[in-house]
């Protein structure tokens, strides 16, 4: 018996399925700064090196929203 009482069975994350939808909301709040990329990855179901390469299509695609 543990001196913790910690129950196991919540210590384990539920997988996320991969949406486009998620996608969609975890590239925008990347290119508004508002998530980091292991945040947006963890949200997205994905795993880092896919959110990069997944922003970086987006990024292609989207101009920049600052004004010159």
């Amino acid at each position: 018996m543990s001196l913790y009482k910690i129950d196991k069975t919540k210590l384990i994350e539920e997988t996320v399925k991969t949406t486009p939808e998620n996608v969609s909301e975890a590239n925008l709040a990347l290119f508004h700064a508002r998530m980091t990329l292991p945040a947006a990855a963890k949200h997205c179901g994905m795993t880092k090196k896919e959110m990069k390469m997944t922003f970086h299509e987006f990024l292609k695609y989207n101009p920049p929203t600052y004004e010159q």
